[in-house]
């Protein structure tokens, strides 16, 4: 067990020293020509790590979105259909209550996150 702990926290120090140098480092890059057949360019247009996992984040958060529209309908059209029947009606209330819970407790979080982060900076 102290060899996994161990081993948790130095990956965590590893990973948070290449987020603290990877900016000084992408800096001191030199620019390829455009025509240089021997130099690779950036597909990414973004100059920090922690720019790239903001548009992960935002990238997420567009599909969760997306997916918690699609179980809305789901629900309601479970519970339009339902015919009266009992089951059915609960089952579609639960699909649109749960996918209701499910999108505030990750909006929330992204919410109190980005509030911390923003508060650290300053």
């Amino acid at each position: 067990m102290k060899k996994i702990i161990l081993s948790a926290f130095l990956l965590t120090l590893i990973f948070s020293f290449g987020l603290v140098l990877a900016p000084q480092v992408l800096a001191q890059t030199a620019p390829c020509p455009p025509d240089s057949p021997n130099c690779l360019q950036n597909p990414l247009n973004v100059k920090t790590p922690q720019e790239l996992i903001g548009q992960i984040i935002n990238s997420v958060l567009g599909i969760v979105g997306s997916l918690a529209l699609l179980m809305f309908v789901f629900g309601g059209i479970t519970w339009m259909t339902s015919s009266g029947n009992a089951e059915k009606v609960k089952k579609g209330r639960d699909i649109l209550v749960w996918s209701a819970i499910g999108l505030v407790i990750i909006f929330s979080a992204y919410g109190l996150v980005r509030v911390l982060i923003e508060n650290v900076k300053k």
